[in-house]
């Protein structure tokens, strides 16, 4: 009996492994496609945001540690923020665009200024990683707030670095935190919405003393991990999770789910085109897709990424997805560009003259780094 228990474990792993050989090598023969126009670097890219000043440029987050701004026209890095020696899953801007904040494995949050690169603040307060980040303006100050791994949302004076109020209550890690566009109404405090790797969305405002500042229960939506909140121009609440599904959510209703865009893996991000009424989201999957809002239907696949998708931005007529296989892609969302692309079988690889960039991760941290972007 124990002969043949050992002979099973020695096939299932040899099964295993023969998976994983195979996988490897499918990624290998995919990582020379050239769609979407990659723009390779040199790091995992973790996250993405826009560039307030001009409409060719973002600023993304990467494994290395380096945050950096990309002009997506010529491919350049038009700066480097360095200084982190671990990676950066979320980045954000001050308001005037003079700033660039990023969260961080460390337990802190990096600044930079942006036209001279310098270090700023180094926020300090958090005991786990650092997973979601944004600037707001309340009041008439403005704030830093956070959410770790930790379970905790930080409220930060930017200007100083120092650390206003700590907000707990949460019972997961956080992963996502997103201003309400319609509950903060001239006159009334701003209300921010959280996600974490839990089934829940929290909520609370921010009055003028902080101390007051209190979590609402929170309302269950998803099975598992909300990776994504994120609010559309009607005020309803999109959201990407990694029970394969992405939501919306209606605000008369009471948060009740009216969409529901199902997926064959984990739900990484989701945006809104919505000059074109486009619904795109990023999956584990490597796949980014396009949705008609008013029917829910999948309209189009984009094939190109070789590991799973971690963030898109809707730039103008495109959307800009970024990858964990260190590039950066640019689909357009023009109806009449999607269907060329339709017809040309977009998904099979083209050759492109470089190979994807080796990973500057050890194993041990690739497999950290696979813990946090899937946290469950």
């Amino acid at each position: 009996m124990i002969i043949d228990t050992m002979q099973t474990s020695n096939r299932d792993y040899f099964f295993q492994t023969t998976a994983q050989l195979e996988n490897a090598e499918r990624k290998r023969k995919k990582s020379t496609n050239s769609n979407g126009e990659p723009i390779k670097l040199q790091s995992k890219v973790l996250a993405i945001v826009a560039d307030p000043t001009r409409d060719d440029a973002v600023f993304l987050a990467e494994s290395s540690g380096t945050a950096r701004r990309l002009v997506l026209e010529t491919g350049e890095s038009a700066a480097v923020y360095k200084g982190p020696t671990a990676p950066l899953p979320c980045i954000c801007l001050s308001m005037d665009g003079s700033t660039v904040y990023a969260g961080c494995w460390d337990k802190s949050i990096w600044s930079w200024d942006v036209k001279t690169h310098k270090p700023g603040h180094k926020f300090t307060g958090h005991t786990d990683f650092v997973k979601s980040v944004i600037y707001v303006k309340s009041g008439g100050r403005n704030l830093l707030i956070s959410g770790g791994a930790d379970t905790d949302v930080i409220i930060w004076d930017p200007a100083t670095g120092e650390r206003l109020h700590v907000l707990k209550g949460h019972t997961h890690g956080i992963q996502c935190l997103a201003v309400d566009p319609v509950a903060t109404a001239e006159g009334n405090p701003l209300t921010v919405f959280s996600s974490s790797s839990g089934q829940g969305i929290h909520s609370f405002s921010i009055p003028s003393s902080l101390s007051e500042t209190a979590l609402l229960e929170p309302f269950k939506v998803h099975e598992t991990s909300i990776y994504k909140i994120f609010f559309d121009e009607d005020g309803e609440l999109w959201t990407a999770s990694a029970d394969n599904i992405a939501q919306c959510l209606n605000r008369e209703s009471g948060w009740k789910s009216e969409t529901a865009l199902e997926h064959p893996d984990y739900v990484k991000d989701i945006v809104i085109d919505e000059a074109r009424g486009w619904v795109i989201t990023a999956c584990r999957d490597e796949e980014v897709r396009v949705w008609d809002r008013a029917t829910g239907e999948l309209h189009h696949t984009y094939t190109g990424h070789f590991e799973e998708v971690t963030g898109l931005l809707v730039l103008g007529s495109k959307v800009i997805s970024v990858s964990i296989d260190a590039t950066v892609r640019q689909w357009p969302l023009d109806p009449k560009e999607i269907q060329r692309a339709k017809a040309a079988g977009e998904t099979g690889a083209q050759p492109a003259p470089e190979p994807a960039p080796e990973s500057m991760l050890t194993e041990e941290e690739e497999r950290e780094l696979d813990d946090l972007l899937n946290d469950n």
